[in-house]
């Protein structure tokens, strides 16, 4: 699960030069370096925060990844699917975003041409009477171009999201929800203070899945103590298991021993203007009850292009539940009742999403007791 470097600062050769003309063909180089100096650092850190990335100045594979799908604008190439190595761009982004407007379900707007864009594609040729074969050549290019969008009232694909939350029904009884503890087996992630943070996850974990489990939810973990799969079989594992959720947990480290607090994440981009609703709203209410429930630093939410989040089917989220590099955070953390409470302010999040508005209770208040209750009357 760690984003391989593919350079560091003062490199040259053939990937630095690649990145340095990437970065000038965006605007984001006035000059033209010839070697991975201190502007090179700055501009890759501009365009992995707006692209989503984390935004180290660190040329990693997911931020070469990302400059070589920015390079695409639709129209520069035929777009159509490609078993083993599905194409990627901003131009089929935007390919998305159109098919979306109008109506067309292209699944998640991922910039990934998969089968559910072809569908979509076949579709939209279908209606505008060009050749229905699932390939974005010159005509189908032309008539996405001349139309506009029909749909109103919102962003379709919120709207979608939105609706499969509500007609899953506001009880938690017979939902799906794919738990995904970081690191596992002799991965052990960061350690600090006699602490690590595959063993700290992986019992957050396992507490969250006894309350889910007792609530009548369907739990996976994708790992055990003795594993670590790799984050494409992890994906693949929630894609696979027919999930309504995925939550991710992980541990936060830095160089500052001060950096302390509790971080969420979910699906979006700034660069293309997108983010998964549902992701958006289950970081929000996982954010707001750890913080009202705990004295963890409130780090708020944050939109990522991380894999997870983004290739997931479900809604997924990313829960950074504190840093184990500060004391503070670690000494909490190393408490068996503070991680009940961690469990406990993510079981209520997850059900404050499936509840209507003003079947809602304000943030903090809602106690697995609660629930029990409340399923009992369902």
């Amino acid at each position: 699960m760690v984003d391989e470097a593919l350079a560091k600062p003062g490199d040259s050769g053939q990937v630095v030069t690649e990145v340095i003309a990437s970065l000038a063909r965006l605007g984001l180089l006035r000059n033209s370096p010839n070697s991975f100096d201190e502007d090179v650092i700055a501009a890759l850190a501009h365009f992995q925060q707006s692209r989503g990335l984390s935004a180290t100045g660190i040329l990693t594979r997911s931020t070469y990844r990302a400059l070589e799908e920015a390079r695409w604008r639709l129209g520069d190439r035929n777009l159509s699917v490609t078993p083993g190595s599905l194409m990627r761009g901003d131009d089929v982004t935007t390919l998305q975003q159109r098919l979306t407007e109008m109506g067309f379900d292209a699944g998640r707007i991922d910039g990934i041409y998969g089968p559910l864009t072809e569908v979509a594609v076949k579709e939209f040729q279908r209606q505008v009477g060009v050749s229905a074969d699932g390939i974005v050549g010159v005509g189908t290019y032309k008539a996405l171009i001349r139309l506009t969008g029909t749909v109103k009232g919102g962003a379709p694909s919120n709207l979608r999201d939105e609706y499969l939350v509500r007609r899953r029904g506001p009880a938690l009884n017979g939902k799906v929800v794919v738990i995904d503890p970081s690191f596992g087996g002799a991965a052990k992630g960061s350690e600090a203070f006699g602490l690590n943070e595959a063993q700290i996850v992986l019992d957050v974990a396992q507490r969250l899945e006894g309350r889910l489990s007792a609530l009548g939810v369907r739990t996976f973990l994708t790992r055990g103590k003795e594993t670590n799969p790799s984050e494409s079989e992890r994906i693949d594992f929630a894609n696979k298991s027919g999930a309504d959720l995925v939550i991710s947990l992980h541990l936060e480290n830095h160089l500052n021993p001060l950096a302390s607090g509790v971080a969420t994440y979910y699906y979006g981009s700034d660069a293309h203007e997108i983010h998964s609703v549902v992701g958006e709203k289950l970081a929000t209410l996982i954010q707001r009850e750890i913080s009202a429930r705990t004295d963890l630093i409130n780090c708020r939410t944050h939109a990522r292009t991380w894999e997870l989040l983004r290739l997931t089917k479900a809604p997924a989220v990313r829960v950074d539940l504190g840093y184990l590099t500060n004391e503070k955070d670690a000494t909490k953390l190393a408490r068996a009742a503070f991680r009940d409470t961690l469990a406990e302010s993510l079981v209520v999040a997850i059900q404050r999403l499936y509840l209507a508005v003003e079947e809602d209770a304000a943030t903090g208040t809602l106690s697995i007791a609660d629930l029990r209750k409340a399923g009992l009357r369902k």
